[in-house]
């Protein structure tokens, strides 16, 4: 295997949190997706995950290198796909699922710019905050955000989302800055109610990842409308990072327990059996555009 295949593993194993699941997703062995990170520290005289018998993290090091080489190899997977594509028509429809915040703000706009380069495909985009049924509903892939519960399913990833947890000065005032994460279970707090974690937040305590319970008096199966809430001081919020910088910049809101922020998520493209060329080519450029804008 050359230097590029060794480091698309090691974004593999950032990405999914897992040397199994990264060995799994690039057909290779477990001990040989051990012996290539050994390698890959030895050559870069650094750390870059800290194992334990519980759990995975990466290194500043680690969350450094991969996001340097993410968009290298993205732009890489994007060169060769439109390489291979110049000999072929791209054309036809593609339909596709991504969540409601995400579709609109990013998901939308992107595939705007493929069909820019692509005029012949047409694409449908599925919206929904629940996960899409690809099967039932005829759905060359989806875009999701979270850990994946069908392990049949195949996945690329596309980028890591940073989460924060934010209050509204306002509720500062009256309640002041929470010293850490167990705080917040005495205090108001807005809940989402869709999703696997909805009032159990988890938040970092070094490098070990737990949880706390929270509560309040405003709950909303929306995202967005969780977000305006904290903003209106009904609670504190945990969020993306993108789905709050809005109300950041505006000043609404502002960060809270910056030390201990929750682990960030993963976004990824997941589909059944082998993608059509013109879908793995949709792929390929998401995962270019959002290696450039999200964070």
């Amino acid at each position: 295997m050359n230097e590029l295949d060794d480091y698309r593993v090691f974004a593999a194993i950032v990405e999914l949190g897992s040397l199994t699941a990264a060995a799994r997703a690039h057909g290779r062995s477990l001990q040989a997706v051990s012996r290539l990170l050994a390698r890959l520290e030895r050559e870069l005289g650094t750390q870059l995950i800290r194992r334990t018998t519980r759990s995975l993290q990466p290194t500043p090091a680690g969350l450094a290198f991969a996001h340097r080489i993410r968009p290298v190899l993205a732009e890489l997977d994007a060169a060769r796909a439109e390489a291979r594509s110049e000999a072929e028509h791209v054309a036809g429809a593609l339909r596709i699922a991504a969540p409601a915040l995400l579709a609109a703000s990013h998901v939308g706009p992107m595939v705007a710019r493929f069909l820019h380069r692509w005029p012949d495909l047409r694409v449908e985009l599925v919206v929904g905050d629940r996960p899409a049924d690809l099967l039932s509903e005829k759905l060359d892939f989806a875009v999701r955000i979270g850990e994946l519960a069908d392990s049949t399913l195949r996945a690329r990833p596309l980028a890591r989302l940073r989460r924060v947890f934010f209050a509204a000065p306002e509720w500062v005032r009256r309640h002041g800055l929470p010293a850490t994460p167990e705080a917040l279970a005495q205090l108001p707090c807005v809940v989402r109610t869709i999703g696997p974690e909805r009032g159990q937040w988890p938040y970092q305590d070094g490098a070990t990842a737990r949880r706390v319970k929270v509560a309040g008096v405003f709950r909303a199966n929306d995202a967005a409308t969780c977000n305006e809430a904290v903003a209106q001081g009904l609670g504190a919020g945990m969020a993306a990072l993108w789905q709050v910088r809005r109300l950041l910049d505006e000043g609404r809101v502002q960060l809270i327990l910056q030390d201990h922020e929750p682990p960030p998520q993963r976004v990824q493209a997941v589909w059944h059996g082998t993608l059509p060329a013109a879908a793995r080519l949709l792929v390929d450029h998401l995962a270019l555009q959002f290696g450039a804008t999200v964070a």
